[in-house]
């Protein structure tokens, strides 16, 4: 009897194009370009879709094998943590403060990036970017889960934590990171895989989850490090994904190129000035400190980022305008913010403090330039002042960029003792900004801008929540005295010395 001989085994290649490919149709009784809208009207020409190709030719069956075993181990680990009381092994309850902002920013971002992927994939006419969309779409709210889920457990011991739905719509700092995205959703689907799926994973993510990351390790945060390397693990994948979307856009035509080199001017600079809040937690809000901003933006950005560009400019790509101006203000953008939040901490969801002299003598060593001269005699000061009872308060509400929607506190590329402004008028309106890269953005998509929420002046006008800061206070959800203010006194400083004391005593 003879043997049945079994069928030849898919190499992942065909299996990919079988689970793709194979799957798309024109439409007949209404056109594709009725169907598929969006994916032309920003200008870029597609000329063959099958061109795409994904390095990973990941398939949804794939996916969750792939996925569901990292969970398991992500999960086990986190309960582990959770358990033992991990929380308090962390090196200092100042390093708390590092994670409220991390976990109330970025759950709803990674939420966001879910419903971009989707829309994205939906615009997209070829099957290839469409089912590549798909897997990041699924990617990010796994993502979105994991973080809160990390979250819980912090926010049953610390304030600070409970609101992060209410805090990113409202919460002054945190429309900074949501106006990027408010932007990027915004846009068309081109420019949404340039904002996110380069600037924002190639250029932020890398500065986030492996820097950082390595901050929470080094500071016992094993929960936090845990989830941080299994999205970063994705984040490879969507580095490809964002950087394979240039090289398709600029293969299929050479009319392409001026857009894209529009957005990826634009789209770097937002993204660096989102990185200045990872700048401050970095320099300023780990106890223990793994590498400077400095030396970080030096090794993921200009030295990662250099190589990449090298790479494009084979099609014509240049380096964005904006990196000489992120090149100078390395040196400044953490202490110029950590300054900032110190004296509105009446408005944060998280404690400052002033950094302990062994502290400002290791910020003299990682910015010899810069530090000693602009910024310690600054924090000295205040430390004398807060010793005398004249502890240094800013109670006046913060101009608003229109752009990137930080507060005008960035100064001068060419002068560090000048704060830099920027005003342009538009249909009988003035509008200010913190730089002249986002003046320059504002410039090509003025109707877009116009339309920006700014919390400061919302909060003038009785939008939030009332007339005063008491008001916006209790509408974005915040306890005074509980979750802002200084961290010496606070309730989360005397509560881990007290759970730590019990934990390590036989009493």
């Amino acid at each position: 009897m003879d043997t049945k001989a079994g069928e030849k085994k898919l190499s992942l290649k065909d299996r990919y194009r079988h689970l793709t490919r194979g799957l798309g149709w024109d439409t007949t009784y209404q056109s594709m370009d009725e169907v598929f809208p969006y994916d032309r009207y920003e200008g870029i020409k597609i000329h063959d879709w099958e061109k795409w190709e994904d390095p990973f030719r990941l398939t949804m069956d794939a996916y969750w094998k792939y996925q569901a075993e990292k969970e398991r181990k992500l999960y086990a680990i986190l309960d582990a943590f959770n358990q033992s009381n991990g929380h308090l092994n962390v090196t200092d309850a100042r390093y708390l403060n590092a994670i409220k902002l991390f976990f109330t920013a970025i759950p709803p971002l990674e939420y966001m990036a879910h419903r971009g992927f989707s829309m994205a994939g939906r615009q997209f006419r070829g099957v290839g970017p469409r089912v590549a969309c798909q897997m990041q779409s699924l990617d990010e709210i796994r993502h979105a889960q994991t973080q809160i889920h990390t979250a819980s457990n912090y926010n049953k011991y610390y304030n600070g934590m409970h609101a992060f739905v209410h805090q990113l719509p409202r919460m002054w700092y945190m429309s900074v990171p949501k106006s990027f995205f408010d932007d990027a959703i915004t846009a068309g689907p081109f420019e949404w895989m340039i904002a996110i799926g380069f600037s924002f994973e190639y250029v932020l993510t890398n500065l986030l989850f492996v820097p950082f990351m390595s901050g929470a390790a080094y500071n016992g945060d094993l929960g936090t490090m845990t989830f941080g390397f299994s999205a970063q693990s994705d984040e490879a994948r969507h580095m490809t994904l964002g950087l394979e979307c240039i090289k398709f856009m600029l293969e299929q035509d050479p009319d392409n190129l001026p857009i894209v080199q529009r957005w990826i001017d634009k789209w770097t600079w937002r993204g660096t000035r989102v990185l200045a809040l990872v700048a401050m937690m970095m320099d300023y809000m780990l106890p223990k400190r793994v590498m400077s901003w400095k030396e970080a933006w030096e090794i993921y950005f200009e030295q990662n980022g250099g190589a990449l560009f090298k790479d494009l400019a084979r099609y014509g790509v240049k380096v964005p305008d904006c990196a000489a101006q992120a090149a100078v203000e390395k040196e400044h953008v953490s202490h110029q913010l950590w300054a900032a939040v110190y004296q509105w901490n009446f408005g944060t969801m998280f404690h400052t403090w002033i950094p302990q002299p062994e502290e400002l003598d290791w910020l003299s060593a990682k910015y010899p330039n810069t530090f000693d001269k602009y910024y310690r005699p600054r924090w000295e000061l205040w430390a004398d002042m807060a010793k005398g009872g004249r502890r240094h308060l800013n109670t006046g509400l913060a101009q608003l960029c229109q752009v990137c929607q930080f507060p005008m506190i960035f100064t001068e590329p060419d002068n560090p003792g000048k704060l830099c402004h920027r005003e342009v008028d538009y249909k009988g309106e003035k509008y200010h900004f913190c730089s002249a890269h986002c003046r320059h953005i504002f410039d090509h998509e003025p109707e877009k801008y116009i339309q920006a929420w700014l919390p400061m002046p919302q909060l003038l006008q009785g939008n939030s929540g009332g007339g005063g800061v008491a008001e916006w206070q209790a509408w974005v959800h915040m306890v005074p005295g509980k979750d802002n203010m200084d961290f010496e006194g606070s309730e989360d400083q005397k509560n881990f010395a007290l759970w730590k004391g019990m934990a390590t005593s036989n009493g």
